[in-house]
C-alpha cells in the first residue's frame, strides 16, 4: 500500500470518527465546516432533509473588500464564523451541533467556531 493512500485511509478514519455525534442529530442541525490552503467554506446543514440551509464561504463577493484588508487566513476564518452566525440567526437558527470535518480543533476552525460563538451560535 503505498503512503498516499494510508494517508487518505488515516484521513478519512478521523473524519468519519469526529462525526460520530455530529450526524442526523435529532433536534439540531449541523454546522459543518470546509478548509482549503486559501479558502474557508461554511454550511449549515439539515441531515433529515437532505438539503443546505445556510452558507459562507471566504470566495462570495461580499468579502472581497473585507479580506483585502485582513493580513492572515485566520482574520479570514473569523469573517466568515461572524457571516454565518448572522445569517443563521436570521433563518431563526440558534442551536447547531459543530462538524469540524476531521481538522484538529486548532488554528483556523477554532478561531471561525470562537467568532461564529460570539456572533450568537450555540455549540
Amino acid at each position: 500500500m503505498s503512503a498516499n493512500k494510508k494517508q487518505v485511509m488515516r484521513n478519512n478514519r478521523r473524519r468519519n470518527r469526529s462525526k460520530k455525534t455530529a450526524f442526523m442529530h435529532p433536534t439540531r442541525s449541523r454546522l459543518v465546516v470546509f478548509k482549503s490552503n486559501k479558502n474557508i467554506e461554511a454550511q449549515i446543514v439539515n441531515d433529515f432533509e437532505g438539503n443546505t440551509i445556510v452558507s459562507a464561504s471566504s470566495y462570495e463577493k461580499e468579502f472581497k473588500k473585507q479580506i483585502t484588508k485582513t493580513s492572515t487566513k485566520t482574520d479570514v476564518s473569523k469573517l466568515v464564523g461572524e457571516s454565518i452566525a448572522k445569517k443563521a440567526l436570521k433563518q431563526k437558527i440558534k442551536s447547531v451541533v459543530f462538524d469540524r470535518n476531521g481538522y484538529s480543533y486548532h488554528g483556523r476552525v477554532k478561531a471561525f467556531a470562537d467568532a461564529a460563538r460570539e456572533a450568537g451560535l450555540e455549540f
